[in-house]
Order: structure tokens, then C-alpha cells, then sequence
């Protein structure tokens, strides 16, 4: 099947499962266009299907809770119930029982790309290498949250750059359109479950992003409280395009909670599964990190090694597979991640070639 194709009846299929912003599926495709670390982002759907065919070896190792939807951007930092700053993986839309290799791939191809674009400036081998050390240290040490206090000085610097300053997120915030149309009740009431007042007064705004979800209704509810302002967000959430790759013969369960509630994280309180929606709080330090927003002095290996090992740390709460993982990652060859990821980014670049000349 072709990109055009496969997309077209993804996007059919996504349609039975939510509402669909028009216009901002319209801005997906646009995006996608623009160069091939964007277009991986945006396709997860057309990853599930390459991925058998080009990695079937890989495909078949020992399966745990993944993330599925793994990338460089896929990181962000969050507050947890003592205040701390904590940063990991930001967003599970995609998550379902898959290889545990096809995180590790995944985040390498992306770091290929992001490479290609200039948004990275370590070699290829260099940047598989790292995921792999530290994906590696993170299954031996049993996993560990990165609290970005006494400990991770150097990430918290990373992490919180100059777009992240609160004059310039709130400016963004307030600069959001409201909504014109209805605001489903279920969005509205888990909106207002996450409010820190039951009878606070609040303005529904429509919000424009990532790539993956881009087309499925956002809404984010803004306040004043307390001498500032506060901002919730409730997306909605279908089953992962696992299922859809399945020919509707998966699970589908929605497993956001799940595997949040079972990795090795210090959880953010402000995140939680209400039917449909995944409501959380955004607030400066409380969202995802593009690597534009890191601050061009960085430690590039070192980021890397700790997504690795983040990724470890989610897939440590899959506990009956783990022993499994360790042995099949133990039989493996050094530079099997480069080559695999290589084999895949140059799958992703051809579908990308033909997307654009359309």
C-alpha cells in the first residue's frame, strides 16, 4: 500500500473513531511536506505497517507496554505531587503492546532525521550508540525518574530554555482563539475536574498542536486564580493505529493510563484518563520540549543516552516481560539499532518523496 492510500484510509478510519478538525488535518498534511523528521512524527499509522515488512526480525522480539509513537520531541517536563521538576516521555497516545525494539528504532530514526535537518550535530552511529547505553543502564540499574533537582543539573538546563520563560508561554496562551462552536460536555466537565475551582470562571480556546494527534480536538480551558493564570487541556483519544494496521482485530483498550501508572516516573498529578479525554495542566514547565527550545549549548550524547534510558524506565513497568527483553537484547550485535534505524529511515524518506510531489 502507498502512503497516499494508506493515509487515506487511516484518516477514514480515525474519522469512526473521533471528530475531526478539518482544518487542522489540512495543516497536518502540510507539515508533513515540509521535511522528513515532521513527516515521521505525523505518520505513526504508516510506521506500524513499514515496520513489519522492513524489520520483521526485530518485529517479533519479546513485547512490552511501548510507547510506540518514539521520538526526539517526545519529551517533556512536568511537576509532580512534591512540586519537583520532572522530565521524561510526554505523550502516550500511541502506546500498545509492541517489540521493545521498535522504541528504540524509532527514537533512532527520528535522531537520524533530526540530524539530516540540522536540528542535531552528532554522527548517525554516535546518537544509536547512546540510546542503546542507555537504554542498556537503565534495564541493569532497575530504572530511575529524572528529577531534575540536586541531581540532573545539567538536563533542568536543558530543558528549561528562554521559549519556556512564563511571560513568553502565557503570551501564546492567551493568543489562543476561543472556540465558536460547542465544547462536548464530556471535554467541558473533564475540563473542569482539573480546574483548581469548582466555580472558577474559564474561556474554552482551541489549540493547534503536535503532528501525530494534529486533526483530533484540543480544547484548553484558561483562568485567572490566585493572582495568575492557569490553563488545562483535554484531547481527545482513539485507539493506537496498532489496531488500525491490525484491521480493527487488536485491543482496543486505551492503555495512556496504564502505562504511565506502571514505569519507573515520578507521575504528574495533573494527568488523567476521563473516557475519551486525556486531561492534563500546561503550564511553562509543564509540556513538551522541541529541540528549537534547547539551548544550542547542550550535551547532544548525553540527551540522548538519558531518552534511552527513559524509554528503559517505561518499559520496566511491562515487569513479566523484562527478564525476556534482557536476554534477546543480550544476543544482540553492536550497531544493530544504526542498521535497523538506517533501514527505516530510508523507508520514511521514500514515503516522504512521494507525499511531497503530491
Amino acid at each position: 500500500m502507498r502512503i497516499k492510500k494508506a493515509t487515506k484510509k487511516y484518516e477514514a478510519w480515525l474519522a469512526k473513531q473521533v471528530t475531526i478538525v478539518p482544518a487542522d488535518l489540512a495543516l497536518k498534511h502540510t507539515r508533513m511536506a515540509e521535511d522528513t523528521f515532521q513527516f515521521l512524527r505525523a505518520t505513526f499509522y504508516r510506521w506500524v505497517q513499514v515496520w513489519n515488512h522492513v524489520c520483521p526480525e526485530l518485529a517479533r522480539a519479546p513485547r512490552v507496554l511501548a510507547v510506540g509513537d518514539l521520538h526526539v520531541e517526545n519529551f517533556g517536563t512536568w511537576r509532580d505531587q512534591e512540586g519537583r521538576l520532572i522530565w521524561g516521555v510526554n505523550d502516550f497516545d500511541e502506546t500498545y503492546p509492541m517489540a521493545y525494539t521498535n522504541d528504540l528504532v524509532r527514537l533512532a530514526v527520528s535522531a537520524h532525521l533530526a540530524i539530516s535537518a540540522n536540528h542535531l550535530v552528532l554522527k548517525h552511529e554516535e546518537a544509536c550508540a547512546a540510546i542503546l547505553a542507555g537504554y542498556r543502564e537503565g534495564l541493569e540499574s532497575g530504572g530511575k525518574p529524572f528529577v531534575l533537582e540536586e541531581e540532573n543539573r545539567w538536563l533542568r538546563e536543558a530543558a528549561t530554555g528562554e521559549l519556556r520563560d512564563p511571560v513568553h508561554f502565557w503570551g501564546k496562551m492567551n493568543g489562543l482563539p476561543s472556540i465558536r462552536g460547542e465544547v462536548p460536555k464530556s471535554a467541558r466537565k473533564a475540563l473542569e475536574d482539573l480546574l483548581p475551582g469548582r466555580e472558577l470562571a474559564y474561556r474554552v480556546a482551541h489549540r493547534v498542536a503536535g503532528l501525530g494527534s494534529l486533526g483530533r480536538e484540543r480544547f484548553v480551558a484558561l483562568a485567572d486564580w490566585d493572582g495568575g493564570r492557569v490553563a488545562r487541556e483535554a484531547k481527545a483519544l482513539c485507539p493506537s493505529a496498532c489496531v488500525w494496521a491490525k484491521d480493527d482485530k487488536g485491543s482496543k483498550k486505551i492503555f495512556y493510563e496504564e502505562i504511565i501508572t506502571t514505569a519507573a516516573r515520578a507521575l504528574d498529578p495533573y494527568v488523567h484518563l476521563r473516557g475519551r479525554w486525556i486531561v492534563r495542566r500546561l503550564a511553562p514547565h509543564c509540556c513538551r520540549v522541541e529541540l528549537s527550545a534547547v539551548p544550542k549549548k547542550r550535551d547532544e550524547e548525553r540527551l540522548l543516552h538519558s531518552m534511552g534510558f527513559e524509554t528503559a524506565n517505561i518499559h520496566l513497568g511491562s515487569k513479566e516481560a523484562i527478564k525476556n527483553v534482557r536476554r534477546d537484547l543480550a544476543k544482540r550485535k553492536s550497531g544493530w539499532v544504526h542498521e535497523a534505524a538506517k533501514r527505516m529511515a530510508d523507508a520514511v524518506r521514500k514515503d516522504w518523496d512521494e507525499w511531497r510531489k503530491g
